[in-house]
This record gives C-alpha cells, structure tokens and sequence, in this order.
C-alpha cells in the first residue's frame, strides 16, 4: 500500500512541475490573477450581469479583475422601460459590488439605437414626437441616470454605435439620426457632463478595425472635439476572432486615436473561434461549433499577438474590457448564429483558465 501511494505522490509531483503555471510568472506555483499580471500595463475589466455576482463567477472577478462594466442593466430599455419608471435594482446590485469589492466601474451606455425604449420617441398617438421633446426626455435620462451612480462610476460610454456599417453612409440611420440629425450625438456628452462634471466620457463603437469605418469614427470624434464638445475618450469595441484582426490592423487602429489627445479603451473583448458575421441567421448543417485542437491554437495564438500590442502600447491604452466572464456564458453564444455555441474568452466553461489565459500571462 505504501509503494503505491509513493507512486501516486510521484506522478503528482510531476504534474504539478509540468503545469502550466509554472512558466508564467506566478509566486511559488500560485496563478496571481489576471489584473495582478498586468497591474504595470493597465487595468482590466470584465462586463457582467447580476446573475454573475454571486458563487463561482463572482470570486473570478473578484481574483481577476479590477474593473467592470454592467453588460445591459444600464441601458436605457432594461433601466428606464417606462417614461416614469426606472428599473434601478439590477443595476444598483453592480453598483453595489463594485463599490464592496473596490472595483472601478464603467457605465454602458447612455444613448444606443438598440435596447432604446419605445416611448422615448413617439407621442401618445404613436407619432414621432419633435426634436425639441426628445431633447428633453433624453436630457432627464442621462441626468437621473447619471447622478444616481455618481458616487461609483469613473467613466460613461455616452453615446454606443452612432456610425454606419455601410460605406456609403456616414451616421447610422436610427431613430435618434431621423428626429435629431447628427446633433443628438454631442447633446448627449453635453447633459452628461452637466450631470456629472468629473466623469470620463466616452464614444464607444465596434469594427473600428474596419478602415473605413475607423476613419468615419474618426472625423465624427475629431469634429466633436473642434467644436467643444466635452468628449473625454474613444473605446474601440473588442469584438473579435481567431481571424482577425492582424497585428498591422490593430496597431493601425491604436494609432489613429492616440494622437488625438483622448483616452483610448478596449472596451469589449473576445475573440470568436468563428470568422466574423453580423446578420443574425440559423444554424445549418456546415455549422460545426467543436472546439477543436485547431481552433484552441488558433485562439491562443489570436489572444497571445493581442495582448502583446497591448502591452507594447500600455502608455496609449487606459484599459481593456473583457466582454462577460467566462465560455459559460457569452453573448455569443446563439448570436448571430442561433443555436451555435462560441469559445471566445479566456476562462472555460468551467470557469477554468485556458491555455490562451496562461499564454497572456506568461510574458
């Protein structure tokens, strides 16, 4: 019996020389935490539910991260689905955690086309209301909404998603664009900053990699700041793959902004083992969501090059978001593909580190 628990202790002993944390700069074999890595670089963030600030989850957070955003509760719909009435107990539970566990918090978002409720644009027949009406709707929503969460909220993505997609179009052709024209766009940095003079205001928007795009967001902040507009950062939506983007693309993107004299975030990253779609569809046949050995080196390799621009951009980058917490749940999952599951963050299903999470801190 003797020898073969001697054995059992051998076999451990080698594992545990053989495990990965031991080549990634952790004290005595010990994973530090993510944010520790990096606590050199930049701070990192995670975007979270209510749901995930309890049991397993909530001690991931609490060891890897010193920042969070809330993923929904704090758009306009979920937290002000009626004129007179706001839904503050979801949000206020993120609020809550992050002022307990002293973590920094980023607010998402005031003013986006999608999760918009319906009565902030139409009058009691149903018909758009004026520009004047929705001003003043607005105004009382980021002013209530902000103020609320003053004491805990560093920095708001003001305004999410403004410009188009298609090269041919500049703004998105929204509800806010068709009453308000481009102006709703610096009305809202102005109320939040009237709200609160000391929060950090940001234009958030995704496939800023996109050339194209990147170069329309670019003209749309540079004209804010040209006409006084209290615009404080730009956070380049994370949204990736395995596929894309290259290293030239990213640090391309980095670039334009930081020379801009703004605060420059990531503000909500993954990286999908799929190439890049966006026009929701079902899943069909050729759909195969396996996980497989390819596709993890792939992503190990994709997080590995990302974090490594990140790094050598640290004086340009004030942080970077993770977009949810872990492959147990992401917003990915079933989107744009319904019922196709995604892999696109660094902690498995089992709330577990992966390979790509050990080749990040192991710099």
């Amino acid at each position: 019996m003797m020898k073969v628990d001697v054995k059992i202790w051998a076999v451990s002993a080698l594992l545990l020389a053989c495990s990965p944390s031991q080549d990634t700069g952790t004290e005595e074999g010990k994973d530090l935490g993510l944010s520790t890595y990096y606590k050199d670089y930049f701070p990192i963030g995670v975007a979270v539910s209510p749901s995930a600030l309890q049991g397993v989850q909530a001690q991931l957070i609490k060891d890897n991260f010193v920042s969070m955003t809330p993923e929904n509760v704090m758009k306009s719909g979920p937290i002000h689905p009626q004129e007179e009435v706001y839904n503050w107990a979801p949000a206020d539970k993120v609020a809550a955690f992050a002022k307990e566990n002293q973590m920094k918090l980023r607010g998402h978002a005031l003013l986006w086309h999608n999760q918009a409720p319906d009565w902030l644009f139409v009058d009691s027949l149903g018909n758009d209301v004026s520009k004047e009406i929705l001003y003043q709707r607005l105004e009382r929503h980021i002013t209530d909404v902000v103020t609320r969460y003053k004491d805990v909220i560093y920095a708001w993505d003001v305004v999410n998603e403004a410009i188009s997609d298609e090269s041919g179009q500049f703004y998105r052709d929204s509800k806010w664009y068709q009453i308000c024209g481009e102006e709703f766009i610096a009305k809202a940095f102005e109320y939040a900053r009237a709200a609160d003079p000391n929060v950090q205001l940001f234009y958030n928007d995704y496939e800023v990699i996109n050339p194209v795009k990147r170069e329309k967001i670019y003209q749309m902040v540079k004209g804010l700041q040209d006409a006084g507009v209290p615009i404080d950062g730009v956070g380049i939506q994370g949204h990736w793959s395995v596929y894309e983007p290259s290293e030239s693309t990213l640090r391309a993107t980095i670039d334009r902004f930081t020379g801009m004299g703004l605060q420059v975030q990531i503000t909500e990253l993954d990286v999908s083992i799929y190439p890049k779609e966006h026009a929701p569809r079902d899943k069909n046949e050729d759909d195969d969501d396996t996980f497989t050995d390819e596709l993890k080196q792939k992503q190990i390799d994709q997080y590995d090059m990302i974090f490594r621009v990140f790094r050598e951009n640290k004086e340009k980058l004030s942080s970077v978001t993770f977009w949810n917490v872990s492959d147990q749940y992401s917003w990915l999952d079933f989107f744009p593909v319904n019922g196709r599951k995604d892999y696109p963050l660094l902690f498995d299903e089992d709330n577990q580190p992966k390979e790509a999470y050990w080749k990040v801190v192991g710099f």
